[in-house]
């Protein structure tokens, strides 16, 4: 059954806390659950972090946790050590009930960086891949013997941002690791997202419905700008802006004949004193039911 989610950072950023610090907790989650609609709402720092308190709080507006971004650091420690670090977040989510943990490597990412452009992001070769893959896929098949599902976020300003890093790191891992597949961050690494959807729509178990303004992005490129810096400029917006890059008919398509079961969450980070959050996550989720109806989706 497909379910319709948000993320906090459309509010109150989680990289740059000062974006959106002066709207209340309470405004975000009535906008997200009474006002928009939305089903669930992923993690983000105003939550509170015991998972029954969690649990509670979010069900008192209508919405349901449905997971939370989870940094690992494989490259630097061992797949035990991880093991031990996730325990907490772990907890959290089978407490509530969630079906997968995202995942994103950043022992040595760049995007919370003001100060460092997102093209000097770091890259590994592919040996390093393949032994990144191997430990990925251990820790993932340890997750889904306790019953949830890693899906990996490919992200800007890390090690898995392009096309051809998502196609490697997928070929590095094995059937317990899954694909959170980010039409944004697909197109922004520059990737063409049907394409890359396409190739690995049977890996994918999470769908964040991000959408780019290109002319933002490109100058992103052209100037050097920070991760940061894009988020406050504009790089970012929902499905159905007009000012948006990425087409999500095509994609829904592709999920809707895959059968695709899981969360299409909207992840867009704006400023939100430049783009009120209430208006423009109530246009994404409008477009995104519209759009999944004519795929069969819903």
């Amino acid at each position: 059954m497909i379910r319709f989610g948000t993320n906090p950072i459309a509010w109150a950023n989680d990289d740059d806390r000062s974006i959106g610090a002066d709207i209340p907790t309470s405004r975000i989650l009535d906008e997200a659950g009474r006002q928009i609609g939305f089903d669930g709402i992923e993690n983000g720092h105003r939550w509170p972090d015991d998972p029954e308190e969690l649990r509670a709080l979010l069900g008192g507006y209508g919405l349901t946790f449905i997971s939370g971004w989870y940094s690992t650091e494989l490259l630097v420690r061992s797949v035990e050590d991880e093991i031990a670090a996730c325990q907490h977040h772990l907890a959290k989510l089978k407490h509530n009930g969630c079906a997968v943990m995202i995942v994103c490597e950043t022992s040595n990412a760049i995007h919370g960086d003001p100060g460092r452009a997102v093209n000097d992001r770091p890259r590994i070769s592919d040996s390093e891949m393949k032994a990144f893959g191997a430990k990925l896929e251990a820790f993932a098949a340890y997750l889904a013997g306790q019953g949830v599902t890693l899906v990996y976020h490919h992200h800007m300003g890390t090690i898995v941002e392009s096309p051809a890093e998502i196609d490697a790191l997928m070929a590095a891992t094995g059937p317990h690791t899954h694909l959170l597949f980010d039409a944004g961050h697909c197109a922004f690494g520059g990737g063409d997202p049907v394409a890359v959807l396409t190739r690995h729509i049977a890996r994918v178990r999470h769908f964040h419905a991000k959408n780019i303004r290109p002319p933002v992005v490109d100058r992103v490129r052209q100037e050097g700008w920070s991760f940061l810096k894009a988020v406050v400029e504009g790089a970012f917006t929902v499905p159905g802006d007009q000012e948006g890059g990425v087409d999500f008919g095509p994609l829904l398509q592709i999920l809707g004949k895959a059968g695709y079961d899981g969360w299409i969450v909207i992840e867009a980070e704006q400023d939100p004193k430049v783009r009120n959050p209430l208006l423009y996550q109530t246009l994404g989720l409008a477009t995104l039911k519209r759009l999944s109806r004519e795929a069969g989706l819903i």
